[in-house]
């Protein structure tokens, strides 16, 4: 961006409103762990997890939803692995400022994070499938 104006002399108002919004785009962020189905109808929760991690990002989060990430390069279907993955959800849960629990229905992985999240005294918030926070 030129910061003269049509004379050549410098103008200060585009670079004072660049780096006004250069503020408000990279102020701090608190990370949200998003906690929502998977199993079942996979296309279906994977979709709704994307919405809600748009969600948090429209509210000022930075969204983390292990189980968009761990699925690219895991098996949910092996033990072993579904199990590794629940474990790296927990190191990444740690690291957060809230626990975000999405949706209508709790699956069983869910229902073992909201545990993990309550016995650590995690903030958890809830959040009804159509993006509407509610109290528990």
């Amino acid at each position: 961006m030129d910061y003269k104006n049509a004379e050549g002399y410098a103008d200060p108002t585009p670079y004072e409103a660049v780096r006004s919004m250069e503020k408000e785009l990279f102020k701090y962020r608190p990370i949200a762990y998003i906690c929502s189905p998977y199993a079942g109808d996979i296309e279906v929760n994977t979709e709704n997890a994307r919405r809600y991690c748009r969600m948090a990002v429209n509210c000022g989060y930075i969204p983390i939803a292990p189980h968009l990430l761990f699925p690219q390069f895991m098996n949910d279907d092996i033990p072993r692995e579904r199990e590794l993955a629940m474990f790296f959800g927990n190191v990444l849960m740690s690291k957060c400022a809230e626990v975000w629990v999405c949706g209508d229905i709790i699956s069983p992985g869910m229902e073992e994070e909201i545990q993990r999240a309550k016995r650590k005294n995690y903030k958890i918030r809830y959040f009804t499938e159509r993006c509407e926070e509610v109290k528990r």
